[in-house]
């Protein structure tokens, strides 16, 4: 190793109560595809990985894990009063379900021409955000997107709609009533808000370092592009706008251009997976 990099590897081993990474006598599960990994320490400078660097949140380095991260290891560094830190963590194999769903308007599966034309004109706009930096205006855990929050799910889920093969379910789906009132998980600013053809009624919040919150299918958007929103405010109601087989919110992150399982960053911090 050059310079004053210091090592750690964290191996993945079989068990008998499934799999985790272990060095030397410290356990930790192994991360799943869209999961979250969070390195704990004092004196902490900056994280990184892939060429990429950031700053920690209250001295902790957080690594957000793409849903479509292949099997395999991934080294994250840290750099602590001057000195590089470096660890091998191992994502796990895809774990997530197939979800099968009929839809009986087959326009919304088989896109016609003009559809197809607006569509990808949307997902141009969307793409841009997952680019835009400034500094954070969040803090862990999350605030819950909506006031009672029930069991969501279906998050990485492969989806088939029609017996069609579609891509992984990128958000959490949480059922609510038509109208229930859906709000800011931190303070930021609205990037995007508009009716899409997969989403619906839709908002895009940017909290900062990368933080891109998605609040889809809503009956009602009550927030503008480029205004400032506060943690906690109402910026639209539940709905079931575009496709959309019943009312419910899709809530969806993406920090640091990664999809992960939003679940994870609205438990206690404690709860997230710590590399030893």
């Amino acid at each position: 190793m050059k310079g004053s990099a210091k090592r750690f590897v964290v191996i993945a081993v079989a068990t008998g109560v499934g799999l985790l990474a272990t060095s030397g006598l410290t356990a930790a599960p192994l991360v799943a595809p869209g999961g979250l990994v969070r390195w704990v320490g004092e004196g902490v400078e900056s994280c990184g990985w892939k060429g990429q660097q950031w700053l920690p949140i209250e001295g902790s380095c957080w690594y957000p894990i793409d849903l479509l991260t292949p099997e395999g290891p991934l080294e994250i560094f840290r750099v602590i009063d001057g000195r590089r830190e470096e660890t091998t963590i191992s994502v796990a194999a895809y774990p997530y379900k197939v979800q099968r769903i009929t839809l009986e308007d087959d326009s919304q599966v088989n896109l016609s021409t003009e559809d197809l034309a607006r569509v990808k004109q949307e997902q141009q706009r969307i793409s841009a955000l997952w680019g835009r930096q400034s500094a954070r205006r969040f803090a862990l855990p999350l605030n819950p997107p909506l006031e009672t929050l029930p069991a969501g799910g279906r998050f990485g889920d492969r989806r088939f709609f029609n017996d069609q093969p579609r891509s992984p379910h990128t958000g959490a789906d949480y059922a609510a009533d038509e109208g229930v009132p859906v709000l800011a998980v931190a303070d930021g600013v609205v990037a995007l808000a508009d009716d899409f053809f997969f989403s619906g009624r839709s908002v895009f919040l940017d909290h900062g370092d990368g933080l891109i919150t998605m609040y889809f299918h809503f009956s009602d958007i009550l927030v503008e592009e480029g205004e400032e929103v506060r943690r906690g405010q109402v910026i639209g109601k539940v709905g079931q706008t575009g496709r959309a087989t019943g009312p419910h919110l899709h809530f969806g992150i993406r920090w640091r251009r990664a999809r992960i399982d939003p679940a994870l960053m609205l438990a206690p911090v404690d709860e997230v997976l710590a590399v030893p």
